[in-house]
């Protein structure tokens, strides 16, 4: 008995030491995303000038500014997947539903079962959902029970994990989709990846699933203990509450403002369109059937025009951060693309690879290049222009080369803190105690695709 004691106290000190190792290290050496970005930059260009075969100063310079606005349209199409989920998450009924969902939790076992429930399942509907949702769910659990805030809110990001490998993933759903200016698949082949072969095989479901039941089973261990935990003093009031109050005074413009006949009926105009589309193409969701989707399930949840601006208003407020790191982002993408450094990294790994591990090699280099350029779409305009000819010429499965790519940004989104900021400015916390935490669901899911990949590939 005595043995057990000392077994299980060994073990929680490892734990603890682990936890105070990464909340340290984050807090002391990681700056703010943004300033990332800008180092980024500069890391970016250096290695460039040292390893691409084109890359002299201007041509650094040139492909720079060309990357940093060519990222526009795709930036506006992913605020939108964002500021659309919002709205929907942000949502009287759905906020209401939250709300009663997590009363029964008690503890962080509980904490993490609720929303790891919840999480994913709006994730893999909707990547942008997903962020909201975490973010909705560790506030109203941090009002229900004392436990250590960045932790709950990394626990959100954990469960957000799977988001390439859920129906919005948009390098799954470029290839799916039909001329897509991304579909690289279809440009050098004529044909689409059906997302049958992409999101629903068992390369993709077999690493997701584990890594899945894995961090939800592991990461209440390493929940800090009260002494260490920080805490949220004042939870911030339920948001948009502006769609309950109505003018004291109505005129011609209030009517139009709040009137839920105009929300509704825009609604099913949207409604109409979509099916239509669907009729015409096909029933399946490809990036903008996904935006107009819960565009409509928006405005009906919020009901008033006004309501719904209101929401949108407080998505772009607090995910602002992101639509500012995107140019440079994008001229890091435009640089590796440019001056063909993604070429060098991408080949490298090619020339190793053989037709039964191009994927797990596609999967590696696809680990560097998240880092560089953590938009899934972006980097796949980077890295899917080498990997699938070297799929075509090695004969090996295209899908399970796609695949590779996007599980290694679910992957490095662990560690990259470009997807986190929307989570942390919706929970209202600093992002270095969130990242310590992720850290640890990095490795976890390194280590489970790594070998995932490598024998199913």
């Amino acid at each position: 008995m005595q043995k057990k004691i000392d077994a299980s106290l060994s073990q929680n000190s490892l734990q603890r030491s682990l936890v105070n190792f990464c909340v340290i290290f984050f807090d002391r050496y990681m700056p703010e995303p943004f300033v990332i970005a800008l180092l980024l930059t500069f890391v970016t260009a250096l290695l460039a000038m040292g390893l691409a075969p084109h890359g002299t100063p201007t041509d650094i310079l040139n492909a720079w500014y060309t990357g940093a606005f060519k990222i526009v349209a795709f930036a506006f199409q992913m605020m939108l997947i964002l500021v659309t989920g919002h709205a929907v998450a942000g949502a009287k009924p759905v906020r209401k539903a939250l709300s009663r969902l997590v009363r029964w939790v008690s503890t962080p076992r509980q904490a993490v079962i609720m929303m790891f429930a919840l999480v994913v399942p709006a994730t893999w509907l909707n990547w942008g959902l997903g962020l909201v949702v975490g973010a909705f769910v560790a506030r109203e659990i941090a009002r229900q029970i004392k436990v250590d805030y960045g932790w709950l809110v990394a626990c959100g990001y954990t469960a957000w994990w799977l988001c390439n490998s859920g129906l919005s993933s948009s390098i799954a759903l470029s290839q799916a989709t039909h001329g897509n200016p991304m579909n690289i698949v279809e440009q050098l082949t004529g044909q689409i990846v059906p997302l049958r072969e992409s999101l629903f095989s068992g390369f993709t479901l077999i690493p997701t699933v584990l890594t899945v039941v894995t961090s939800a089973v592991v990461f209440p261990y390493f929940c800090p203990p009260a002494s260490q935990s920080v805490y949220l003093e004042a939870a911030p009031s339920p948001t948009n509450e502006e769609q309950d109050t109505l003018p004291s005074k109505w005129s011609p413009r209030t009517i139009v403002e709040y009137s839920p006949v105009l929300s509704f009926s825009i609604a099913f105009f949207a409604l109409g369109a979509l099916i239509l589309h669907w009729y015409d193409h096909g029933f399946g969701f490809d990036i903008d059937s996904l935006i107009l989707s819960f565009l409509i399930v928006g405005l009906l949840l919020q009901k008033r025009p006004i309501a719904y601006v209101n929401a949108v208003k407080e998505a772009i407020a607090q995910t602002g951060p992101i639509l500012l790191q995107f140019p440079f982002y994008g001229g890091i993408m435009g640089i590796m693309t440019a001056t063909g450094l993604a070429g060098v990294i991408s080949v490298f790994f090619v020339h190793i690879a053989s037709a039964q591990t191009l994927p797990f090699w596609s999967f590696i280099s696809s680990l560097i290049i998240t880092f560089l350029v953590p938009s899934a779409g972006g980097h796949w305009a980077v890295q899917g222009p080498f990997v699938v000819p070297a799929a075509l010429s090695l004969h090996a499965s295209i899908p399970h080369v796609i695949m590779g790519v996007a599980i290694a940004e679910n992957v490095a989104n662990m560690l990259q803190p470009f997807w986190a900021v929307p989570i942390v400015a919706i929970a209202g916390i600093g992002i270095q105690r969130v990242m310590a935490f992720t850290s640890i669901t990095f490795i976890i899911s390194l280590i489970i695709c790594s070998i995932s990949v490598f024998f199913l590939g």
